[in-house]
């Protein structure tokens, strides 16, 4: 099996940092994408930013104030927000596509979420 475990989240003011982190363990052979989503009170998830080989993909409204990273030896990803919002305050869930075996194909696997909590 494989476990996704995030940490990192927290209390963090208005205009503020956080960095959150999210390792991947298990029987794993390859990762493709890995990325967070995020979901705010009484909204649907959403896709943060996603990250694959050299690729980033990020949502307009984090663009230029979070960047998302990768450690493929640890195979762990992470997400620096900076200047953080109001409205970026939520559970966050880390996911990646892992194939366990060669052949297998992949399939989504998904943290427990983190909670990212703003004050003003």
């Amino acid at each position: 099996q494989v476990q996704l475990v995030e940490s990192g989240g927290g209390l963090v003011q208005t205009g503020g940092s956080l960095r959150l982190s999210c390792t991947a363990a298990g029987s794993i052979f390859s990762i493709n994408v890995m990325g967070w989503y995020r979901q705010g009170p009484g909204k649907q998830r959403e896709l943060v930013a996603s990250i694959s080989g050299g690729s980033t993909n990020y949502a307009d409204s984090v663009k230029g104030r979070f960047t998302i990273s990768r450690d493929n030896a640890k195979n762990t990803v992470y997400l620096q927000m900076n200047s953080l919002k109001p409205e970026d305050a939520g559970v966050y869930y880390c996911y990646a596509d892992v194939a366990i075996y060669s052949g297998s194909g992949f399939r989504a696997y998904w943290g427990q979420g983190t909670q990212v909590t703003g004050s003003s």
